[in-house]
């Protein structure tokens, strides 16, 4: 479980301890990255710090004057870590500003905090990132015409496009320090940091195997679901009479496995059906770096790429539905109220009248005369 971090004492940590990174975080990375910044105005540096911050494997004809397109390459690396910088700041900037202030007014427990904290912040970046996914997807006129998922394959990205996929690595790569800066117990360190490198393998083999347009739409549908698990479990913490618990829950355990099922039936469509048409036609590379050779790898990875998404998909879809039955267990043993014991009762009154023995004579005619009163 995350812990929320918060400033409790007046008081300041020793400099480079474990409190003092963890309290000054954001502005210790904002300075790393303004050297990266300030390294691009310098002539002597600015071929290097270019790697990190402008997008790299440019294939744009600038004679012809056509628009900046690119190609997946090492160097996006560069681009990966100086983002995930800005994204350390930024989720900094969201619990301070945004999520502290709502959570003081809300008075909510630690656990519910950390609930709290942890899918507001994820609440935030996936609706962004659905909304720009689908703000792609109806340029690169995906959605109208599904056949672009596999037209023109190798295919050039877009400079929106390339930058898209650079920002959701970047993300994922921000949550492994973040674990630290969390404070995140031990226990659950190792499992958070695991998913993180998963999602960071299972977004980059497909891009740089230039399966982009489906990229796109994948997250998209991913992002769209966890958007809605996010906001139901923020309604959870925030509802205290359970009004509104049970039909959100149920809403997004229901597009949880839409989505997963949709991703298994676009990648095998696009990966089976859609490159097996073109599977005769010449590859053609727009960095002109690739020659016929290029052809048995791509081949081997179109048809790799799709036994490792779709057991994925399907262990997603049956980790859904099992987390769906624990809870429908867990609310129904909640509901079951334990009798009561009339025994207890009967000892509390043999008790009484135990004591009431002890008591001398003339306090017990006391005792007496005092219930009769009450009586009355």
């Amino acid at each position: 479980m995350v812990k929320p971090v918060r400033k409790t004492s007046n008081k300041n940590p020793p400099i480079l301890s474990h409190e003092f990174i963890i309290q000054n975080h954001a502005d210790i990375v904002s300075c790393v990255a303004m050297v990266f910044v300030v390294g691009l105005m310098v002539q002597a540096t600015s071929p290097i710090a270019s790697i990190f911050i402008t997008l790299q494997h440019n294939v744009t004809d600038a004679a012809l004057g056509e628009a900046l397109l690119y190609s997946p390459g090492v160097k996006d690396w560069g681009c990966v870590f100086f983002y995930s910088l800005i994204c350390i700041v930024i989720h900094a900037i969201i619990q301070e500003y945004v999520l502290d202030k709502i959570s003081k007014k809300l008075h909510l427990s630690k656990s519910k905090l950390a609930v709290f904290s942890t899918s507001g912040q994820l609440a935030v970046f996936y609706l962004i990132s659905a909304g720009w996914g689908l703000d792609l997807a109806i340029k690169e006129h995906i959605i109208p015409d599904i056949a672009r998922l596999w037209s023109d394959y190798p295919a050039p990205m877009p400079f929106m496009l390339k930058l898209y996929i650079i920002v959701q690595l970047a993300y994922n790569l921000h949550e492994i320090p973040e674990l630290y800066f969390q404070r995140v117990k031990k226990e659950e360190y190792a499992g958070k940091a695991v998913q993180s490198v998963a999602a960071l393998v299972l977004i980059y083999i497909p891009y740089l195997l230039n399966f982009n347009r489906l990229v796109v739409c994948l997250l998209v549908l991913h992002h769209v679901s966890e958007l809605f698990n996010h906001v139901s479990q923020l309604i959870q913490t925030v509802d205290k009479d359970e009004k509104f618990t049970k039909g959100t829950r149920l809403v997004s355990n229901i597009l949880q496995i839409l989505a997963r099922l949709g991703s298994i039936i676009l990648a095998i469509l696009t990966l089976f059906y859609g490159f097996a048409l073109g599977e005769q036609q010449e590859l053609r590379h727009p960095s002109r770096t690739l020659q016929h050779s290029t052809h048995p790898v791509r081949r081997v990875g179109w048809r790799s790429f799709p036994s490792d998404t779709a057991p994925t998909f399907a262990y997603l879809t049956f980790k859904v539905i099992s987390a769906y039955i624990a809870r429908s267990r867990e609310s129904k043993a909640q509901t079951v109220v334990p009798k009561a014991k009339p025994q207890k009762k009967e000892k509390s009154k043999k008790n009484k009248k135990s004591e009431e023995s002890d008591l001398p004579e003339v306090d017990q005619n006391t005792n007496k005369t005092l219930g009769k009163q009450k009586v009355k």
